[in-house]
């Protein structure tokens, strides 16, 4: 190995994998999944040298447990439950789960299978490997991070002179130039600014002294297009059921885009206004977004200063500071960013995700609030999904 190990410690991951593999372990064992990487990066090359780096760094994974030290960490975090954090106790990555491949034009091609509890906890590590490998093997690490080092000096005196006054998260796992510079900059972001409310990374968090954030992603409403019995047009509905039963309001921000924020709203009922404190945006217009959120509580008699609109998609800070401004005294407002913390160097950010594609041998989609943004294998399902949203909206739109 080239590289010394990138992921070090188990909880190297985003918070929101653990809250949703608890509901997972807890009512849907059943389920099978796999996973597929994407670069959306034009003109992205992976050499064989990085190719073989990456597979090392699965190895490395893979040899990974849960230390005594971070199970008690995690069973400190009040809506993690015990009998999970046993489960963690026994539970270890399964290389086998992933298979890797590079194409003669080098396109790199990762593909996870395996029982969802289980398959689900690898896509933040292998983004965090697949960005660290492939920065500082095909560009001058020092370069890059005394760039980043500029950039991150710049933000923080616009925080400390009132310039950016809104208060956020740090979403920069998936997307970061490597483990010591998130490192460096969930310190510096939480000692030298008041703005700095929290990360994603439980590592962190617990490194820190800081609270970790998250609730669920997209692919646990997608999971649900999985199961036989659950009408194509109501995985939102079974998904809001089954997370409130799991954490009863204590772990309540909803994602809405995964099919459409238009469908999560027929959801999205009087009893589930008031049970989820708030809503993340991922997709789409945001002030469109926050409009709607915002008329979609009147309408149910809530005042939508005592709920959450949490922004994440894409976010710079300046464009973070004008959606406060518009929205400050309305709502309360937060923000997640990623990239922006993690990887604003001199050179472009890698766009590669690592997305949900079959539960049980059934595809799955997200649709989103960008049509772009949607990721299927499978053209004809994605098609009938869209049908399938398309003829709920038109039957109940405009119910109480």
């Amino acid at each position: 190995m080239k590289l010394e190990p990138i992921i070090q410690s188990l909880l190297d991951t985003d918070l929101y994998k653990f809250n949703m593999d608890q509901v997972i372990f807890h009512k849907h064992t059943d389920l099978s999944g796999e996973y597929y990487f994407r670069c959306r990066n034009e003109g992205v090359v992976f050499t064989p040298d990085m190719f073989e780096e990456i597979n090392a760094q699965i190895d490395h994974l893979c040899s990974l447990t849960f230390t005594k030290e971070e199970l008690d960490y995690l069973r400190s975090i009040r809506f993690i439950k015990s009998d999970y954090v046993e489960f963690l106790r026994l539970w270890r990555p399964i290389r086998d789960y992933v298979e890797t491949r590079l194409t003669d034009e080098g396109v790199l091609k990762i593909v996870i299978r395996g029982p969802l509890f289980s398959a689900m906890q690898f896509e933040i590590y292998l983004l965090e490997i697949v960005n660290e490998v492939y920065f500082r093997l095909k560009y001058d690490y020092r370069t890059l991070r005394k760039a980043a080092e500029e950039r991150l000096d710049e933000k923080i005196r616009a925080f400390r002179s009132g310039k950016y006054t809104f208060s956020f998260a740090e979403f920069g796992c998936r997307r970061r130039l490597s483990r010591e510079w998130e490192d460096e900059v969930v310190r510096r972001l939480a000692s030298e600014t008041e703005n700095c409310v929290g990360t994603s990374n439980v590592m962190l968090a617990r490194k820190y002294g800081l609270k970790p954030i998250g609730t669920y992603a997209h692919e646990f409403v997608q999971m649900y297009q999985g199961i036989d019995s659950i009408p194509l047009a109501y995985t939102n509905h079974y998904a809001l059921e089954d997370w409130y039963d799991e954490y009863r309001g204590d772990n309540g921000t909803a994602l809405t885009d995964t099919v459409t924020t238009d469908l999560f709203l027929l959801d999205f009922n009087r009893a589930m206004v008031n049970n989820f404190t708030g809503v993340r945006h991922d997709s789409g217009d945001p002030y469109e977004w926050g409009e709607k959120m915002i008329a979609h509580y009147r309408k149910y008699g809530a005042d939508p200063k005592t709920k959450l609109l949490l922004f994440s998609d894409s976010l710079d800070f300046d464009r973070a500071q004008a959606l406060y401004d518009y929205f400050k005294d309305r709502a309360k407002v937060s923000f997640g960013i990623g990239t922006f913390c993690s990887n604003d160097t001199s050179e472009e950010a890698l766009n590669i995700v690592i997305k949900l594609q079959t539960v049980n041998g059934r595809a799955v989609a997200k649709l989103s609030d960008s049509r772009g943004k949607a990721m299927c294998r499978d053209e004809d399902y994605l098609e009938y999904l869209e049908r399938s949203v398309e003829f709920r909206l038109n039957r109940e739109s405009g119910n109480p």
